[in-house]
């Protein structure tokens, strides 16, 4: 059993957060109950930090929560005005620099990206709609890879490379012309060792990975965040609250 000392805590917006040594803000905040948005952190994988969601303000300095240690004594604000603009920002480029049309997607209601944007209020895209051109590979016997709803957050990458030992995935290009790609000398799905079974198949918190004959077996309507906010709904695998 893990025994917390009062110094080992800080303070999240006005609340006290226990901690363990090692854990970054995010983990720390978690284990409390305590929602802060974000996209590419999983707690199977190490941190990345690309999303830029889960940015906070560490003592006034602007910090991601998913890989910066906590620390004792620490003042950190999450729920403020201005970062939940800066997010919800993000959140809508996202939206305009892939083509997300959530009515007609599989994943509506499951889908990672579509609940920040509800938690954060964001009711419009607010930019011009990007609409790039971005290829759909339906090679694989069992899996579909929809890249116009890929958000670039590389948790298919790190869960291919890191659990199912594969490497099946993988991010080709620079900036705005950044694009998921399939490892395979002729760049198909078909022509890898993914599994259905793999990690990396369910860890996409968006529809651009999707099992084939799995379709709307759940109805929209009855999805997880169809009746619950993200806040109230921890991705699996973060650590269960701790007892107070």
């Amino acid at each position: 059993m893990v025994i917390l000392t009062m110094d080992k805590t800080f303070i999240l917006d006005g609340k006290t957060i226990p901690f363990e040594e090692g854990e970054t803000i995010m983990e720390a905040a978690s284990a409390a109950g305590v929602y802060i948005p974000h996209l590419c952190h999983h707690p199977e994988f190490k941190p990345h930090g690309s999303c830029k969601l889960c940015t906070v303000s560490i003592g006034g300095r602007l910090g991601a929560s998913c890989t910066n240690k906590a620390a004792a004594g620490m003042v950190v604000e999450s729920e403020t005005e201005a970062l939940n603009a800066d997010r919800r920002a993000l959140t809508q480029m996202l939206f305009v620099e892939g083509n997300h049309i959530c009515p007609s997607c599989e994943k509506s209601g499951n889908c990672q990206l579509q609940a920040v944007a509800y938690h954060l209020d964001m009711l419009t895209p607010h930019f011009t709609h990007f609409y790039p051109a971005r290829d759909i590979d339906a090679s694989h016997p069992d899996v579909l890879l929809e890249r116009n709803r890929c958000i670039l957050c590389e948790l298919c990458v790190r869960a291919s490379r890191d659990v199912d030992g594969k490497n099946v995935f993988g991010i080709g290009g620079r900036g705005i012309k950044s694009r998921l790609i399939v490892n395979s000398a002729s760049g198909r799905l078909a022509d890898t060792n993914l599994s259905v079974t793999d990690r990396a198949v369910e860890v996409c918190p968006t529809g651009a990975i999707l099992r084939k004959r799995h379709g709307f077996t759940v109805p929209i309507g009855r999805r997880l965040y169809d009746h619950h906010d993200i806040a109230e709904v921890p991705v699996a695998g973060m650590k269960e609250p701790r007892s107070s």
